[in-house]
């Protein structure tokens, strides 16, 4: 289990996250959501051990993650950050490749089990069809799966996505959300995902965990959070909800 306890993140005198704790629990996917600026990239970043916290800890399996090498920390989670690096030159094979870097030794050549795995993560995620095209030359929803294989690559059992959707227009979000979910259902993975569509998180996240001013204002399953007076507190907006007319999931409207 991932556990958070009573995390706070203070940079150049300003409160980032303030005394956050929380359980990310195995087989779910977890909505992080809160206005700009709330926390969430932060909470993220520091569950994948990209930001030190100035008071409190994270935990996995009851060890604190700052307590885990680099390597050791990135087979157990693979993160996927909002600014993607550099990647135009790669080839969509080379870029999942990458993805078994904490696996391998220094300088060690892709062995068989690292092909396999590549193989097993573009056939997920459907890019074996361009596995030898150049990034650069894909379409957003392609990338966005491409990057989602390197993560499977990689063979952990925590997948932490910071906006993955955010640039893709609605075709693709639903695509990749799907893919998402997927992984959870059949992979047993356990994915924490930044999300601005609250609808979306209702329809395919299992629990939200909402974030204002650095803090938690919220953190329940579906039911709990699709109600008017939650979702007021969390954006503050008044929303009205409505049933989905194929699925019957609550849908907010403001």
């Amino acid at each position: 289990m991932l556990r958070v306890n009573q995390l706070t993140i203070s940079r150049q005198g300003n409160t980032l996250l303030d005394n956050v704790s929380c359980e990310i629990d195995s087989n779910q996917l977890v909505a992080l959501v809160g206005h700009n600026g709330s926390g969430k990239s932060t909470l993220i970043k520091a569950l994948a051990g990209e930001m030190m916290s100035s008071g409190g800890s994270i935990s996995l399996d009851e060890r604190r993650i700052s307590d885990y090498s680099s390597k050791a920390l990135a087979r157990q989670m693979a993160y996927l950050p909002q600014q993607l690096p550099e990647a135009a030159g790669f080839s969509v094979r080379e870029l999942v490749m990458l993805g078994r870097y904490p696996h391998q030794k220094w300088l060690q050549k892709p062995n068989q089990m690292d092909k396999d795995k590549v193989i097993e993560a573009m056939r997920i995620t459907q890019t074996e069809a361009f596995a030898d095209r150049i990034t650069a030359t894909l379409s957003g929803g392609e990338r966005a799966r491409v990057w989602l294989a390197m993560c499977l690559a990689q063979d952990t059992r925590y997948l932490l996505l910071d906006e993955p959707l955010a640039a893709l227009d609605m075709h693709y979000q639903l695509e990749v959300i799907q893919l998402i979910r997927r992984l959870v259902d059949e992979q047993g993975l356990s994915v924490v995902i930044i999300l601005h569509d609250i609808n979306l998180a209702a329809q395919y996240a299992d629990r939200v965990i909402a974030l204002k001013n650095g803090r938690i204002c919220h953190n329940g399953d579906i039911g709990s959070t699709m109600q008017p007076t939650v979702l007021h507190k969390i954006f503050n907006v008044d929303m009205q909800l409505l049933s989905h007319p194929i699925t019957g999931q609550p849908v907010a409207v403001a």
